[in-house]
This record gives C-alpha cells, structure tokens and sequence, in this order.
C-alpha cells in the first residue's frame, strides 16, 4: 500500500508519520519510509541521529543513477537524460518491488532498526543553500515520482511518504500515486485549509483522503474538525508524553506509547488496508500518462529536445504480476 502524510508545516505529519511507520514494523510488516518533505526530519523522528541522518543518501542528487536503472531496455526511452519525474513505465522499464534487493535500493535506501523491527529509509536531500536560484524542491521529489512510478506493491506491503508541508504536491501528479492521503490537520482555520485544498484535488482524481485531527484536546476541538471536515475526518489524536520524549531525543520503547495513540494507528491501518480493494491499475497508469502529457507540453519537451509524449506505451499497465525487465 502506497501512503501519504499531508498538512500544512508544524501540523504534526511527520511525527504522525513516523508513529505509523514504527506501528508497521513492530506489526512485522515491511516497509519502505520516504521523507519527501523540503524539511527533512523523518529520519530523527524515527530515532536517528542527527549526524546519522546528515549522511543519508540523497535521492535528488542520485537522479541520473535512477533514470538509468529504471529505464531498463524500454525502445520508447532513448536515454536516462529524456526521462522526466512523471516517465511512466512501459514494456523493458525495470520494476520495483518493496521487499526485493536492487541498485537502487543499494544506492538510495539505509536499513533503520527500530525497536519493533526495521524500515527502509529513503530521503530526498535538504533543499540547500547551493539550490538557491538554479533548482526548485520539485527536481528533488521528482525522484519519488518515478520511484512510485516504477512500484509494483501488494497487500501487507507498506510505502509511506512524508510529503512535503502544504499543496506543493500539486505541481505534479504524485498526488495521485497514492492508495491512500492522510491529510493531518490540527483544529485551527489554518489546520484544515490545506484539507480545502486537497479535497478539491482529490475529487477530481479519485484520491482517498481521509483526516487525522492533532492536538485535539477536547469536545471543541473535535467539533471544529467534524463542522470543517465530516465524515472525512478518519480519527484524533491529542497530547502525548511518549512523543514529547521521543521530540527530546530520549523515546522510550514503541511498546509503551499509550494506548490511545496506538488505537488511533490501527485505525489507520485499517482504513490503509482497505483501500487495497479498490486498487484499479488501469486508471492508475492512465493518470501517469495525463500528468506526463501535461509536463511534456509545458516544459518537458523543450527541455528535453524530445517529444516525450512517444514515451507512454499504450499498451502497457503497471498491475501485480507484471513482468520487469532483468
């Protein structure tokens, strides 16, 4: 299952993300934990150091590296330099699958032992100073897209992506590369205007979205979130010394976290498993191709020198079962 944290920044996605990616793997579950945010704070939330975490390879600065393993023998890709972030698989492009072992994997993901299990962990890189004037954030997640592009994932296997804060997703289709979005929002009128935003998105493309409230600390609160949000709001969380301790750097075991937010987790869970039932690969690999056609004619041709549109193979959907080429 592919799934996303959303919210606007300091509403508490990451931490949220990272309880659920450590509630996956003390289930004995395997997965793959993605920090897409602009704000790279995954891999402390998941316990590492912030030395440990400095040296984590960066996805946007191995691009070329993923282009070319991805690409594989697919004819309708010339060269790793014509691949754009939203280049949709075809017939020869090499397949991802989350447990298996790969150049990409080997180049771009660390083994991270937590105390219920391990996770791979991918990051983007930090948006840096050097970036400034010659690159935008989305050059770096474009990284994620293909990588989500190219996953072939089954039921009981988890991809979760820390998203970056806000609606820059929207700037291209990764938004829909999802079973399901977790849209975090706390009980402010600024909580729930990114949900706004997303639901709008969401409608359009038949993106499950559903809303974790944080911070909610009484009947007001989840009031406020049920009047702005109804029957999308999923489940609540609130105040957390297990957090607090784990936000100082000194987390005590997973098996202590209180029983209300490890309830709040399987009811994420639960509501994640489900949406593996409506998994439709067809409109899922058509969606790739519309976003795909949308960057070929706003940028991706003159860019390239190509006409990137001869990349999408009409033939081809990305499903379970699916061969890749060795």
């Amino acid at each position: 299952m592919k799934i996303a944290f959303v919210g606007k920044g300091g509403s508490g996605k990451t931490t949220l993300s990272s309880l659920f990616i450590r509630h996956l793997a003390a289930a004995g579950a395997p997965v793959v934990a993605v920090d897409a945010d602009i704000n790279q704070h995954l891999g402390a939330a998941l316990g590492l150091e912030e030395a440990q975490a400095a040296t984590l390879p960066a996805m946007g600065g191995r691009l070329p590296l993923i282009k070319d393993y991805l690409r594989g023998d697919n004819p309708r890709i010339a060269s790793a330099e014509t691949m754009i972030k939203t280049t949709p698989p075809g017939e020869g492009s090499r397949l991802l699958r989350v447990t298996e072992d790969n150049p990409l994997y080997e180049a771009c993901a660390r083994e991270v032992d937590l105390d219920g299990g391990a996770v791979r962990l991918m990051v983007t890189g930090p948006f840096t100073d050097a970036d400034l004037g010659v690159a935008c954030y989305h050059s770096k997640t474009g990284a994620v897209e293909l990588f989500l592009n190219h996953l072939v994932d089954g039921r009981d296997e988890y991809v979760v992506v820390d998203m970056t804060a806000g609606s820059d997703s929207f700037a291209s289709g990764m938004f829909t590369r999802f079973d399901i979005t977790f849209l975090v929002a706390e009980p402010t009128r600024k909580g729930v205007s990114v949900y706004r935003q997303y639901k709008e998105y969401a409608r359009d493309f038949g993106v499950v979205l559903r809303v974790v409230g944080n911070k909610v600390q009484g009947p007001d609160d989840l009031d406020f979130l049920r009047a702005e949000v109804g029957d999308d709001l999923l489940v609540t969380v609130g105040h957390s010394d297990w957090v607090r301790a784990m936000e100082k750097g000194r987390p005590p075991r997973f098996e202590f976290l209180e029983d209300a937010d490890r309830r709040a987790l399987r009811v994420l869970q639960v509501a994640a498993d489900a949406t593996y039932e409506l998994r439709d690969w067809e409109r899922y690999t058509q969606q790739m191709a519309h976003f795909h056609l949308k960057n070929a004619a706003s940028w991706g041709n003159e860019r390239t020198g190509t006409d990137l549109a001869a990349q999408i193979d009409p033939g081809f959907v990305l499903r379970e079962g699916v061969t890749a080429s060795a």
